[in-house]
């Protein structure tokens, strides 16, 4: 019997001798291979923490000791070591284990840890709960990588910590030069001065205890340097250094990212089973290399997710004009305000998730100043499969307040393309783009618009419209064709620019019996809750219904799995629209003659009408 089939808690760990417990890593290695190659999801992280985590969890005993992850993608050999092998089977998959730490699968995961550099924030709090309650029986341990260390949240907790010397604290620095790219800033050259002998560091320097550079992939140094961190008693930084991607051919010569997040892929070749079709994210970053062939003034801003967020491309063509700022959202947006006081155009790229964290910066150093600046949300609405954290669902309900902000959401690859063109030219303001994570799809072009609306459909009398928001268009298409099926008539708009509401709105839900919106953000504050303030504003009567996300977080997933659990499929919103109609009044006189509302085919859409 294989030696990790007889690992179902950390406790047998404590039992293997030292050079059982170097088999069980290439064990650990080869069934990390096996079974992130099937299903996807952070191979290279994960390879390269394997004889750390089985350290780790022979000196301490979880869940006692409280082992915290920064951030948790990082988590896979921990899972494997605390009963959840089995569930590798339907890795980041409807009912299968998390990609990340999850309190429902086990009580050894104590934080939900997927946004990084937090996880030292948490440590300091239970090392002072444990304090507070006089509790000396267990230790809590923080392990945090060199590229999450970037982010001002570490900092902040690394000076209260070192302000509490008599509380103990592990902090196992885990160096291994990146975090998806590599490690940006003086910190990463001060980091390559420890790992060279080359001291004092900034640990110390603080009043911090500190032990290493020690070899990540050395079980017994790892243990020695932990067993010794107990001992000092305060807060104590254990630098450790490890090779990201180890051990797998693949991942170690993997340039890009040391396969940081794979596809599915055959394990024997390392190429993805799966062509991918052409992203949203490409169609940005191939236009954004188009307008900067074109305007000089043109920056791009990322907070260490150039290839992710599509700025590769950019970063080829012109490599001065891309900004990697670490995991620092914060600076990127501030950052992003002085450049456009200096006359310079930032196109700040970033997941939609990790937008709030630079809520502040956007409303008050943005948008307060009526900078322009070019915000591009990648993954946003529903990303899926890597759960609740990760799904952009919050960006319209958060971003909608900030005054003179433009929020765009293309429905398609053509639309993103046109919408970015507009956003960079408009010089009144911040304006934003918001998009999801996967293919643009097809193409769909407008039959006709209406004072900047984009028609999509329009069949029969003025029944229901239909407001679709960005990329749900072909849901809405759906839905249209099945009302029709039942002599229903539709009207099918795209905004296209969504926040501020655009007033035709109103003027066509006024004139139909019944408007519908369909979103992929949080109904609570998002593109529905907005255009339904409008219509009151303007005093149309009209039945409003949005469909959108509810508010609650959402199990991971695909991404058709989660809108199906959300009531985003065509069947069910076709099924409440026509509920909908029951019972309603029938339509003023007037109400269904289309000359009322002058339909414009082919009008040229220009920032100006929006």
């Amino acid at each position: 019997m294989a030696l990790l089939e007889t690992v179902r808690d950390p406790a047998r760990l404590r039992e293997l001798t030292a050079g059982e417990l170097r088999d069980l890593a290439a064990e650990i290695r080869a069934f990390l291979i096996e079974r992130v190659s099937a299903s996807g999801g952070h191979l290279g992280p994960n390879l390269g923490v394997v004889e750390l985590t089985i350290a780790l969890h022979t000196v301490f005993e979880s869940p006692r000791d409280r082992l915290l992850w920064d951030t948790g993608h990082q988590s896979y050999v921990h899972k494997i070591l605390t009963g959840r092998q089995a569930g590798f089977d339907r890795l980041r998959k409807s009912g299968g284990i998390s990609g990340y730490p999850s309190r429902e699968e086990s009580e050894h995961d104590l934080v939900e840890n997927s946004h990084a550099s937090t996880a030292l924030s948490y440590a300091d709090g239970l090392a002072r709960a444990d304090a507070h309650l006089g509790r000396r029986d267990r230790a809590t341990v923080a392990i945090i990588g060199d590229g999450a260390m970037t982010g001002g949240m570490a900092w902040e907790a690394l000076n209260n910590i070192a302000g509490g010397p008599d509380r103990p604290l592990v902090i196992v620095l885990n160096d291994n030069q990146r975090s998806y790219a590599p490690t940006v800033g003086g910190l990463a050259e001060h980091l390559a001065d420890l790992r060279a002998g080359r001291g004092p560091g900034v640990f110390e320097q603080l009043g911090l205890g500190y032990l290493g550079p020690v070899d990540g992939h050395d079980i017994a140094a790892v243990q020695d340097a932990l067993r010794r961190a107990t001992v000092l008693g305060g807060p104590v930084v254990v630098h450790v250094i490890t090779a990201k991607g180890k051990g797998y051919r693949h991942t170690e010569t993997n340039d890009l990212d040391l396969g940081h997040a794979v596809k599915p892929m055959d394990p024997h070749t390392g190429q993805a089973l799966k062509a991918s079709s052409r992203s949203f994210t490409s169609v940005f970053g191939d236009k954004l290399v188009e307008l900067a062939e074109r305007r000089a003034d043109l920056v791009a801003i990322t907070a260490a997710m150039t290839e992710p967020t599509g700025l590769l491309p950019l970063q080829r063509r012109f490599p001065d004009r891309v900004i990697d700022v670490g995991i620092a959202e914060q600076h990127a947006v501030t950052m992003a305000a002085g450049l456009s006081m200096g006359g310079v155009h930032p196109v700040v790229a970033i997941y939609s998730t990790f937008v709030n964290r630079a809520l502040d910066q956007l409303l008050m150093d943005v948008a307060l100043h009526r900078r322009p600046v070019t915000f591009v949300l990648d993954r946003s609405g529903v990303t899926g499969d890597d759960g609740p954290s990760h799904n952009g669902m919050w960006d319209l309900s958060v971003l909608q307040v900030v005054p003179g902000l433009r929020i765009a959401a293309p429905r398609d690859g053509t639309r993103l393309a046109e919408l970015l063109d507009e956003a960079v030219v408009w010089d009144e303001g911040p304006t934003l783009l918001r998009f999801p994570k996967g293919p643009a799809g097809e193409d769909l072009p407008a039959t006709a618009t209406f004072n900047g609306l984009d028609v999509l459909r329009r069949s029969g009398s003025l029944d229901v419209l239909i407001i679709a928001v960005g990329v749900l268009a072909p849901l809405a298409l759906t839905v249209a064709e099945s009302v029709a099926a039942q002599g229903i008539g539709v009207t099918v708009v795209d905004p296209r620019w969504v926040t501020p509401v655009n007033p035709a709105l109103a003027d066509l839900a006024r004139r139909h019996r019944l408007a519908i919106t369909v979103e992929d953000n949080s109904r609570a504050g998002g593109a529905g809750s907005a255009i339904a303030q409008t219509l009151r504003d303007a005093d149309v009567h009209t039945p409003l219904r949005e469909f959108g996300i509810p508010r609650r977080f959402l199990s991971h997933g695909s991404r058709a799995e989660v809108l199906a659990a959300c009531g985003l499929t065509a069947e069910d919103v076709t099924r409440a629209v026509a509920e909908l109609l029951t019972g309603l009044d029938t339509a003023p006189a007037g109400i269904d003659d289309l000359g009322i509302w002058p339909v414009h085919p082919g009008q040229v859409h220009s920032g100006e009408q929006r």
